[in-house]
């Protein structure tokens, strides 16, 4: 154990962009073992070299720039699936978007046809919840 922190001492280490480089490794590793396919294979084994070098580099801001990259281009499909699974267990409201200007609105459920006013645009518009 203490030579393993002595060598990680100073270096980056695992972060979410190393995760998800390893991620698709895996997924890669596995479709070649059934589709016996090179280039899958050889793919997989350059993210998996890649995400080992990105570990045990000590070029700690270079790396930190990377992932902060990486985060900000998969931020939004985190945020919509985040957005998507609150809406499926919320089982006391529906969601509709504004015809007029796209926001979302939250309305209870059950209450059958009602009247549904915009707050953003003040748009008026009904639907059966």
């Amino acid at each position: 154990m203490n030579f393993l922190q002595r060598l990680m001492y100073g270096r980056y280490g695992a972060d979410q962009l190393g995760f998800a480089l390893m991620g698709v490794y895996l997924v890669c590793y596995l479709l070649s073992a059934f589709i016996r396919s090179s280039l899958l294979s050889l793919l997989g084994l350059v993210c998996l070299v890649l995400a080992l070098l990105r570990m045990f580099s000590r070029n700690l801001p270079r790396r930190r720039a990377e992932n902060d990259k990486f985060l900000e281009a998969v931020r939004p499909i985190i945020r919509q699936h985040n957005v998507n699974k609150c809406r499926r267990q919320d089982k006391e409201h529906c969601y509709f978007k504004c015809p007029n200007c796209g926001q979302q609105l939250r309305v209870p459920r059950g209450k059958g046809r009602i009247s549904i006013t915009c707050r953003s645009c003040g748009a008026s518009f009904e639907k059966k919840t």
